[in-house]
């Protein structure tokens, strides 16, 4: 038995909890489009493109058809082209040699 000082949460609590902290990390990400997806993936190995993905697939595990490109929208707030062009920066030779790291580790 475990000595955690955390409080008892039933679990809906739990979820819509977990549900508004999700919301709320999406909408810093889109106020903050400055941060780069590389930065992000190669300091904590996941991105926004990482959250699609995850969007795709737990919509698919409740029945629901979303693709890439609408989960993009969803996370990015924007179609993902568009939040390409207004925001996404070339990334730089050491950048990109630390991402090939940080691939490998996110997918561990």
């Amino acid at each position: 038995m475990s000595n955690s000082n955390l409080p008892d949460i039933p679990d809906a609590d739990r979820v819509d909890i977990e549900a508004a902290l999700f919301r709320k990390l999406l909408a810093h990400l889109q106020k903050y489009p400055e941060v780069q997806n590389i930065d992000l993936m190669n300091l904590a190995y996941f991105c926004r493109n990482c959250f699609s993905k995850w969007y795709v697939s737990e919509a698919a595990s409740h029945g629901i058809e979303l693709n890439y490109d609408q989960a993009r929208e969803l996370v990015y707030g924007m179609p993902y082209g568009e939040y390409k062009d207004r925001y996404q920066e070339k990334a730089s030779d050491a950048q990109m040699a630390k991402f090939g790291e940080a691939q490998e580790k996110a997918t561990e």
